[in-house]
């Protein structure tokens, strides 16, 4: 099975199983941050996508070119999550966790914990077959409390966290009936 880092165009590995994140970070790290080139071929967006999705509010600005760790993970929460849900209910259910994107002080958790806790849900379900609501429900709640020290409020994250797994893997399914339908048509 071809798998890939969510959000990202990225072949998995096992080093990105509990820390996806620290697979791009140090590549932000050595450049100051990402080109809209470089984070379109690490996202598989295009440019024009990623600059709408700024304008909407959904992401924070960039400061000069490149694009900082804060908007990359972001970018890549809001890229695993279209293949089944409407952007605009994306930006609802980060806002529902994060407040404003400019501003971290109202965060429940850091998206890129965020983002490292919800790959760590689905590479963990999708090699265990862990596929039910109850499954997927006790997994989020597992993770939170395991990271419990760096989150506000577990309660609203655990609500949050299940819907971003359930669409990240309704969104595969549908890319996978997709593919199945195109072979047949």
């Amino acid at each position: 099975m071809n798998r890939y880092i969510p959000g990202t165009t990225l072949k998995y590995s096992e080093q990105a199983r509990d820390a996806a994140f620290t697979m791009i970070s140090p590549v932000l790290e050595a450049t100051g941050g990402l080109t809209l080139s470089q984070l379109s071929k690490l996202t598989g967006l295009e440019g024009t996508t990623i600059q709408n999705w700024i304008k909407r509010g959904w992401v924070s600005g960039t400061k000069g070119k490149k694009y900082s760790e804060q908007q990359v993970v972001r970018i890549l929460l809001i890229n695993m999550l279209r293949g089944a849900m409407k952007l605009e209910d994306i930006a609802k259910l980060m806002s529902f966790i994060n407040g404003d994107v400019e501003d971290t002080s109202d965060d429940i958790i850091a998206d890129v914990a965020l983002y490292d806790i919800l790959c760590k849900i689905i590479f963990n379900a999708e090699d265990e077959g862990i596929f039910t609501t109850d499954s997927i429900r006790r997994q989020v709640r597992r993770e939170i409390t395991e990271k419990s020290k760096d989150i506000k409020d577990g309660e609203k994250l655990a609500k949050a966290m299940y819907i971003m797994v359930l669409a990240y893997r309704s969104g595969w399914l549908k890319s996978e009936m997709e593919k199945g339908l195109q072979e047949i048509v």
